[in-house]
């Protein structure tokens, strides 16, 4: 109940704005007294949620709009946008601007909010077990926009710009090693794991590279194990859809203040955290070494170019429709 009385202090706040910005925010038909003819319907302007004017609220396009820049092209991701100077290290844009904004601006369009991740629930007092929910609450399609470095409009999914991360390595179960196979040694190396009955190998798997290891036996056991490591270390853009998972709040226990805990950082996640704004629907872990996801650096502009967000929120529910997510990454035994 407090976080729900939490959130429409939000919106108490939000139609505050609107209510003494919405005479500025309409166009008027300058030639409606001077011709008889029919006036064209007055156009709402994006209105400008926070003093910095880096979240808009476009009722007309049904959208909201966060002027964020890029911050980093090539790093495994918890995010596609993280609160400036918060967890740019590990996200590809950044947003001058309060979560909370955002979140005011969402419901301010009518999206529903949701739960976010649960991890562990309680049994009793002070004792947990391990619980996993994934985030629910209204889909939220996401665009990107930007001008390329010849000037011209661009506009994609962001789901375009992120990529199950191949930095790292990949595994296919396999009891032993053919007879008389004697894996290269050239790098990077194709490596059996005996003690877990695996063939591992890290990064991207080039076809001339699988060609040669399936040239080293007619085994058919092997060459499956050698055609799964070639087929889930290919470069695969990101499926899964954002929720309006909405955070939280907490009370501080100093100022005796509500805190929204997304103003930690975690605004736009690909990695599942309970204080994200809006998260994945899908089990993403949000542990370094088993993040799923990294930037897909090909298609991201330069770093500080300046991209707008679209936030549209979209009656299709997700659920059972939401795909599953790519193999858990894991380290190469010692």
């Amino acid at each position: 109940m407090s976080r729900w009385l939490a959130g429409l202090s939000l919106v108490l706040v939000l139609v505050l704005v609107l209510v003494l910005q919405s005479a500025s925010a309409i166009e008027p038909d300058r030639g409606a007294t001077a011709s008889k003819k029919p006036s064209k319907k007055p156009v709402a302007k994006p209105i400008a949620l926070n003093p910095k004017g880096t979240v808009l609220l476009d009722r007309a396009g049904k959208r909201l709009l966060l002027k964020a820049k890029v911050c980093a092209r090539d790093r495994v991701l918890e995010m596609l946008c993280c609160l400036k100077r918060t967890k740019e290290h590990e996200s590809i844009l950044t947003l001058d601007a309060s979560a909370a904004v955002v979140h005011a601006g969402l419901l301010a369009l009518g999206a529903k909010q949701g739960t976010p991740v649960r991890h562990y629930k309680e049994v009793a007092p002070g004792k947990v077990v391990p619980d996993f929910k994934p985030p629910t609450g209204q889909r939220i399609e996401i665009f990107l926009q930007w001008n390329d470095k010849a000037g011209k409009p661009r506009r994609v999914r962001a789901q375009r710009w992120i990529r199950k991360a191949i930095q790292r390595y990949f595994s296919a179960p396999l009891v032993k090693l053919p007879k008389g196979v004697v894996l290269p040694t050239e790098r990077p190396k194709l490596v059996f794991d005996e003690k877990n009955k695996e063939l591992v190998w890290f990064g991207t798997m080039k076809p001339a590279q699988r060609d040669v290891f399936l040239k080293l036996t007619g085994d058919k056991v092997f060459g499956t194990a050698v055609k799964r490591l070639f087929a889930e270390s290919q470069p695969t853009q990101m499926q899964a859809h954002w929720v309006f998972a909405g955070s939280g709040f907490v009370v501080d226990m100093k100022t005796r203040k509500k805190v929204y805990l997304a103003e930690n950082g975690n605004l736009v996640c690909v990695a599942n955290f309970p204080s994200a704004t809006l998260d994945i629907a899908q089990v993403s872990s949000d542990k370094g070494s088993s993040l799923l996801y990294e930037a897909f650096i090909e298609r991201i502009p330069p770093v500080n170019t300046e991209v707008l967000i679209e936030l549209i929120p979209k009656s299709a529910p997700v659920g059972k429709t939401s795909p599953p997510p790519p193999p858990r990454p894991r380290r190469l035994p010692r």
